[in-house]
């Protein structure tokens, strides 16, 4: 395994993928990679010991609270759940003083919440690293995890292809910016209206010059899926849009994930799902639970690569 300098990393913030260098993504895949093989091998670390993580949710969630919290636990540190239901914040406390008193108490804030710009400014005013564990803009961590199994199941990252086949999303941003970085393709396919962020799309692309990475839109799936290494897609109504999954049906109903379109991809390719999936619309029983399904890899994943996360912004060098 090679060398892993996290040093650079300590005290910042995660927010987006956009935010940090290749070498700086690629030591924290390389790091999440030792923390899994120490964990296989029943080796609890105390890197985090006497520290605390405060969690913040203001949307349900099932892999990010407990892959957050077993996280901590197995690094020797201790996870606090903050809903906004039993917080002043949820009762109109400005994010200013929250943060600022929550930088007294933890060495580390993780939110999960609709608005990006709340993430960015609870971390203009924290004086600890904040983590987006998803906003309506990004969902990094998620992204990371899936760099992580793909580079388990490919053994590589630069000169892959990754067709993205859904709604222009969260998941669909951070993938662009992570593909970016690494020097993977990412091919994404949307109905029009729901295309990605053309801003974020623009950031990517810039940074994706410096990896030779190649990034693409268009509107037709099976344009996309041609040659894919990976095809990744999410639910058609992601939370937040659940009144509008009527219209999203007709409208997403050919960028459904199934064996027909699948034909089109490399014959060694693999599935990814960021879950909870719908099976049946967004993508067929036969391909999600068929044997080029890594969905539960990938989940697993949110783990491992959170615990490298964590490590590297809590730990000083």
């Amino acid at each position: 395994m090679a060398n892993v300098d996290l040093s650079l990393l300590s005290g910042k913030n995660f927010l987006t993928l956009l935010d940090f260098s290749p070498l700086e993504i690629d030591q924290l895949l390389q790091h999440s990679l030792m923390l899994k093989q120490e964990t296989k091998d029943g080796k609890q670390s105390d890197l985090l010991k006497g520290k605390s993580l405060g969690m913040i949710f203001e949307n349900a969630s099932t892999r990010t609270r407990v892959s957050f919290e077993v996280g901590m636990t197995q690094l020797g540190g201790h996870a606090l759940f903050l809903s906004p239901r039993d917080m002043q914040i949820g009762r109109g406390e400005p994010v200013k003083d929250t943060a600022n008193v929550l930088s007294r108490y933890v060495d580390a804030i993780m939110i999960r919440t609709n608005s990006h710009e709340l993430v960015e400014e609870f971390a203009e005013h924290a004086s600890v690293p904040v983590i987006n564990a998803l906003t309506d803009g990004y969902h990094p961590c998620q992204a990371m995890a899936d760099a992580l199994t793909i580079l388990e199941h490919k053994e590589k990252l630069k000169g892959l292809k990754l067709t993205y086949i859904g709604d222009g999303n969260n998941v669909a941003h951070s993938l662009l910016a992570v593909g970016a970085k690494v020097g993977m393709d990412v091919s994404i396919a949307s109905p029009k209206g729901y295309e990605v962020d053309q801003a974020i799309f623009a950031k990517a692309q810039k940074a994706a010059e410096e990896t030779g990475a190649t990034l693409s839109q268009t509107h037709d799936p099976k344009e996309a899926v041609r040659d894919a290494d990976v095809i990744y897609t999410d639910v058609w109504a992601s939370m937040g849009y659940e009144a509008e999954q009527d219209e999203r049906m007709n409208k997403f109903l050919a960028y459904q994930v199934n064996e027909s379109l699948a034909k089109l991809a490399k014959d060694d390719y693999i599935f990814l799902h960021c879950l909870p999936a719908h099976r049946g619309e967004e993508v067929s029983e036969g391909v999600i639970d068929g044997p080029h399904s890594a969905i539960y890899d990938q989940a697993e994943n949110r783990l491992h690569a959170q615990k490298s996360i964590l490590v590297a912004l809590m730990t000083h060098s």
